[in-house]
């Protein structure tokens, strides 16, 4: 049983939750002067200026604003790896760091004193990463009074944005035309559950048009639809607006042809679970409900993973490329987050010194990180088929497999040349040897 703290026990938990937020306060400044400290290291010094114009070589890029020096193009996904954050997400927290340190110096200094939380500093880093130097020193000296936390965060957000808009008022009004120009209807990615989200953007004219049509239309369903609810009579006064039915007409025949990709796994001792690509998990009771009485099926033979014969040649079959994405549909880099089935196939071990085009000898990976594995002196091996262990640059070591990516003890000591990569994975996982 618990016990009920006393006033001097609550106090206590109190002050160690106050020492908590400290602690994450200061190690979250910690990590963006390390930050800083790999972009300065990681300088166009470091590249040879005729290696860096061959095709898919690493290059310099401007990760902060104006101002700010130029790093090299592959730094980020040596401390993402590290850090267990994606390529894109160190890459925004170097620029970050570039920018608080060569644009917005008075909101670092208070980063530096405990004072702003590293949140707060880089939402101004984002939002004046367009401006020039000297107006993004003016929003800087503008919000740095409020961003240690003072006003709720909703009202610091709108302080910012009013004076990135008083700071630079022409590229205000040129967002204000590109937004007018960015009219959009798609569906969102933020899908759960089953359920899924269509957004329109457009002037708020077009919208209230929209939402007055919508209304209208659910306001004439209520008496052929009384056990729904206003949203769900909405929702159904919608397809039938943009699919120009009538009132009546069966939903089975309102939607158009669409392929979906449902990979069911049949458990002895749960509920069947299935997963559709593009969505997620659903249950069974889910695709029973849902997609049965709106969808015709085609149900197609199972593709055996493993009895895929390799070729004899660098492409990739399509039979292939269909047998990689149903074993590992996810970018296989590292904390690697795409999971497109137009990503790039690559050779785990190169086909030009001596690796087969098979299954397991293949790695999915966008192509900013198939460039990064091929040129950026990364090491991977895949000693099962779907399980892949990286090395990076500086020795350390990750585990890439269908449950995630993990840090695997072991790493190069500095100054060591790397040797090939020699990895022992005993079944179960994950007990790893790793022998260097």
């Amino acid at each position: 049983m618990t016990s009920t703290p006393t006033d001097s026990g609550e106090g206590d938990l109190l002050d160690r939750a106050s020492a908590c937020a400290d602690t994450i306060r200061e190690a979250e400044a910690e990590l963006l002067r390390i930050a800083y400290e790999w972009a300065v290291v990681n300088n166009p010094d470091r590249l040879d200026p005729a290696d860096a114009k061959l095709p898919g070589r690493e290059r310099t890029r401007l990760y902060g604003g104006a101002g700010t020096p130029h790093v090299t193009e592959f730094a980020a996904a040596e401390l993402g790896a590290r850090i267990g954050r994606s390529t894109y997400a160190a890459a925004q927290l170097m620029a970050d760091a570039l920018d608080l340190h060569h644009r917005l110096r008075q909101t670092w200094a208070r980063v530096e004193a405990g004072e702003v939380r590293a949140s707060y500093a880089r939402h101004v880093c984002a939002k004046t990463r367009d401006l020039s130097p000297d107006e993004a020193a003016f929003v800087d000296a503008g919000v740095v009074e409020s961003a240690d936390g003072r006003i709720p965060w909703s009202r610091f957000e709108r302080l910012v944005e009013a004076k990135v808009a008083q700071a630079a008022p022409e590229l205000a009004r040129e967002k204000e035309e590109r937004a007018a120009k960015a009219a959009f209807a798609k569906k969102l990615r933020t899908d759960a559950h089953g359920m899924g989200s269509y957004l329109v953007r457009a002037d708020i004219a077009t919208i209230d048009a929209i939402e007055a049509a919508v209304e209208a239309r659910a306001e004439k369903l209520a008496d052929s639809m009384p056990d729904s609810d206003a949203d769900s009579r909405r929702v159904h006064a919608f397809l039938l607006l943009v699919t120009g039915a009538p009132d009546d007409a069966d939903v089975a025949d309102l939607l158009p042809t669409v392929q979906l990709y449902l990979h069911s796994y049949l458990g002895a001792d749960a509920e069947p679970v299935a997963r559709l690509e593009g969505h997620g998990p659903v249950t069974e009771a889910w695709v029973s409900r849902v997609l049965g009485p709106r969808c015709r099926f085609k149900i197609q033979p199972v593709l055996d993973l493993a009895g895929q014969a390799p070729v004899d040649a660098y492409e990739i079959p399509d039979r292939h490329r269909q047998a990689v994405h149903l074993m590992t549909p996810a970018d296989t880099f590292p904390y690697g987050a795409s999971l497109s089935r137009k990503q790039q196939v690559d050779h785990t071990v190169p086909f030009d010194e001596g690796g087969e085009s098979g299954i397991g000898n293949y790695g999915p990976m966008t192509t900013s990180h198939h460039r990064i594995k091929t040129h950026g002196d990364w090491q991977v091996q895949q000693p099962f088929p779907g399980i892949y262990v990286w090395r990076d640059p500086h020795g350390g070591f990750t585990l890439v497999d269908h449950t995630g990516t993990r840090r695997l003890p072991g790493s190069l000591a500095a100054g060591e040349r790397p040797r090939p990569l020699v990895i022992e994975i005993y079944r179960p996982m994950p007990d790893v040897e790793l022998a260097v």
